[in-house]
């Protein structure tokens, strides 16, 4: 081997201990931040590593990918206010998804077209390139629809019709059934196209149901999904950095859908199949049901005046605004 190949395995490998070591400092408030800087240098790596390579013939469509990259993610950081921080994490997960999406689309075209040798379109190739699109195909269109929803652009109710369930199940069934199919015979150009349109329609009728105030819940499982996309992703690249990152997103975001649920007293299964969000179907036989009701702040006063017991529930805003010593010191004074 060469330096390069050295170097690259190096980065690789310095790059997914890193990853680890980010995800572990995201665990707590104090060590979130360095983190975050750990995980950054990680991914750093990670694209250094993957410019030595020498199947790169021209760096042109590279530089200009990095560049728009770089030029959109500096904008929506600079600009994106954090109270629409849900929006761009939505948003996020789309871009993440639709690429690992296309890199399964080109992979199969090159294959089928003759760019590459059919012979080498193995079941097991064949499979990781399967799941990566149909995967990352109804992420992209799932993130989409949860950033229409929390944005206004999509009405935030869930959107639920007869015979709903079962629609979404069937359509579930063919796009699974299609996946196995080519895992067997993937030289079936069509079956694969009508594949990956079920997947990006399924991906609409994933969120339509759900409503905007569960939004947090879907968010992080559509993650769980891109991470596992990118994770079949390397399979089908042999990139291994890929394929670490990828899995622990994937599965550190299904672990925290998972306790997203557990403490709102959700079922993981309503999530997965999308049939929470509507307050007649998920809180039914669960205490006392009521809108939000806005106030001004004499109203709050007096309430709180006349209040035996006062319950502070924290949620995205409060933390959003750094409202939390304001709070303290509201229940200073009401002690």
């Amino acid at each position: 081997m060469n330096w390069q190949t050295y170097f690259i395995e190096f980065s690789y490998l310095l790059a997914s201990i890193l990853f680890i070591l980010g995800l572990k400092g995201l665990s707590h408030p104090e060590t979130a931040k360095r983190g975050m800087h750990l995980a950054e240098f990680g991914m750093l790596m990670a694209i250094i590593g993957t410019l030595m390579h020498l199947e790169i013939v021209s760096y042109t469509w590279i530089i200009v990918g990095l560049l728009l990259g770089s030029t959109l993610g500096a904008a929506m950081g600079v600009w994106v206010p954090m109270t629409a921080m849900p929006q761009r994490t939505a948003l996020s997960h789309a871009f993440g998804a639709f690429a690992a999406a296309l890199v399964g689309i080109a992979e199969y075209y090159s294959y089928t077209h003759g760019f590459k040798p059919l012979a080498d379109l193995g079941h097991i190739k064949m499979s990781a390139m399967g799941f990566e699109i149909m995967l990352g195909s109804l992420t992209t269109t799932g993130s989409l629809i949860a950033f229409g929803k929390l944005q206004g652009i999509v009405p935030g109710k869930p959107l639920v019709y007869r015979g709903q369930n079962i629609f979404n199940m069937s359509l579930l069934a063919a796009t699974i059934g299609l996946f196995i199919y080519l895992i067997f015979v993937p030289t079936a150009v069509m079956p694969f196209y009508i594949m990956l349109t079920l997947a990006f329609v399924f991906g609409v009728l994933l969120v339509l149901p759900i409503g905007s105030a569960d939004m947090p819940v879907v968010m992080s499982l559509l993650n769980s999904y891109a991470g596992l996309a990118s994770a079949a992703t390397g399979f089908v690249l042999g990139n291994n950095v890929l394929i670490i990152a990828g899995t622990l997103d994937g599965f550190s975001g299904f672990i925290l859908s998972i306790l997203m649920c557990r403490a709102m007293n959700r079922s993981i299964t309503n999530v997965l199949f999308g049939a929470f969000g509507s307050v007649a179907t998920a809180m039914v036989g669960e205490g006392q049901q009521g809108v939000m009701r806005e106030v001004s702040l004499d109203d709050i006063a007096v309430q709180l005046a006349y209040a035996n017991k006062v319950i502070f529930v924290p949620g995205y805003g409060l933390a959003t605004a750094q409202a939390q010593h304001a709070v303290r010191e509201l229940a200073s004074v009401l002690e």
